[in-house]
């Protein structure tokens, strides 16, 4: 193999890898809803903007009515809420599974992290160990796993 045929198999499989991905100037706005004192719904949103999605943060006293009215139940509630797309986004979800979720396009609501696993984005504070959780997938009807994480680290 001579090096311009090389070179024409990375770019063919850089445009291959491309045409199944959301690029950064494809995404999305992002509306992230949070209480005014909450500092790591803070951090998650600046880890969202690394990411490359441009991020609106709107703070609300009433974080309850806004999960209610976005279709979160309670069982899977965390500290901020946020909206992507037609997606609702609840807690400390890694970037890398909103972009999964706007290249897929599931027929669901959206996607929650439960609680507020330590080691999660935005959730990182040093000399803390990181937990073991589950980000869901929601619908009106049913909760499914879509990923599990470590940390931030995806271990499934």
């Amino acid at each position: 193999m001579n090096i311009r045929s090389f070179r024409l198999g990375l770019a063919a499989a850089g445009l291959f890898l491309a045409a199944g991905t959301v690029a950064a100037g494809e995404l999305p706005k992002m509306t992230v809803y949070k209480d005014p004192y909450c500092g790591c719904c803070t951090a998650w949103a600046e880890r969202m903007r690394e990411a490359g999605f441009d991020v609106n943060v709107v703070i609300r006293g009433d974080m309850l009515s806004v999960k209610s009215e976005l279709g979160v139940s309670d069982d899977l509630a965390s500290c901020h809420t946020a909206t992507v797309g037609k997606y609702v986004l609840e807690g400390h979800v890694p970037p890398a599974e909103v972009v999964r979720l706007l290249e897929e396009k599931p027929a669901a609501i959206g996607l929650a992290v439960p609680g507020m696993p330590m080691g999660s984005p935005g959730m990182g504070v040093p000399g803390m160990g990181a937990d073991d959780y589950e980000v869901v997938l929601f619908s009106a009807s049913n909760n499914s796993p879509y990923a599990s994480y470590s940390g931030e680290k995806r271990t499934d």
